[in-house]
């Protein structure tokens, strides 16, 4: 089932819904078209209980080359107000896909660059070919990867982000699974079935776990180590054992039969 939008489509195949920008004439580069429909497609996709896991993708050559360069030429010539504008729908959409309440994979071809850098960190996981490049790019045009900055310093830390924030050389995709920002490198050949591989993996988990999980990621990262941090995980454990969804997986692991959120 495929379901269209402007700029993008989503096609679903059972549990698994693939967001595919379709900009290929551009490299996936995006603009305010793009940003609302991936926005869009966030919201949908995020309300919808049939979906369990969602791969965002790129067609054509490559995963996205960063901003459409007719709407940087307009945002060169906009107002300070109409840039905020801009960059509030941006960030506003890099907030919907890295809160999506369920596993997000960024499959990556080819070029990723600047806010297509950003658009895979905020995934939850990354897999790209061998040939991936990856670079935020923004100081060469003058300008800083300041809505992406949340989703790449939380891929790669801050030291990694001092060097390559200044300096936008571009990264190989080697290099990116080293720093973190993606979690596998694979030929362009198998890439489809390394993602199939991992939504696999993450079809065994149960779903209100997982987004509990996100969650729990989102809560602590970055606080020191002290009493309100073993309180709140204490908590969070607590509740999530009393949720039917714990209670029957549990169940199911002592009596040797399948989890109920499995097919």
């Amino acid at each position: 089932m495929t379901t269209s939008y402007s700029t993008l489509e989503i096609e679903k195949n059972g549990p698994v819904a693939t967001l595919w920008m379709n900009r290929p004439e551009v490299f996936n580069a995006f603009n305010e078209a793009l940003i609302a429909d991936l926005s869009a497609a966030c919201s949908a996709l995020d309300s919808d209980p049939a979906v369990r896991v969602v791969v965002l993708a790129g067609r054509g050559r490559h995963f996205s080359a960063g901003a459409d360069l007719n709407w940087m030429q307009r945002a060169s010539v906009s107002s300070q107000d109409d840039n905020l504008k801009d960059a509030r729908q941006f960030a506003q959409m890099l907030h919907l896909l890295s809160n999506l309440s369920k596993p997000t994979i960024a499959r990556v071809q080819g070029l990723a660059l600047g806010g297509g850098t950003g658009l895979a960190a905020a995934c939850d996981m990354a897999v790209a070919t061998a040939d991936a490049v990856f670079a935020t790019s923004e100081v060469r045009f003058g300008i800083i990867p300041a809505v992406i900055s949340p989703y790449v310093l939380r891929a790669i830390g801050p030291r990694h982000a001092l060097r390559y924030f200044q300096s936008a050389e571009r990264i190989s995709a080697e290099r990116a699974l080293l720093m973190g920002l993606v979690n596998e490198v694979l030929p362009t050949e198998q890439l489809d079935d390394g993602v199939a591989a991992l939504v696999k993996e993450l079809m065994l988990g149960a779903p209100q776990a997982q987004k509990a999980a996100k969650d729990l990621i989102e809560a602590i990262r970055e606080r020191p180590l002290d009493a309100q941090v073993l309180e709140e995980t204490a908590q969070r454990i607590a509740r999530q054992r009393t949720t039917p969804e714990a209670k029957g997986g549990i169940g199911a692991f002592l009596e040797k039969r399948p989890a109920p959120w499995l097919p």
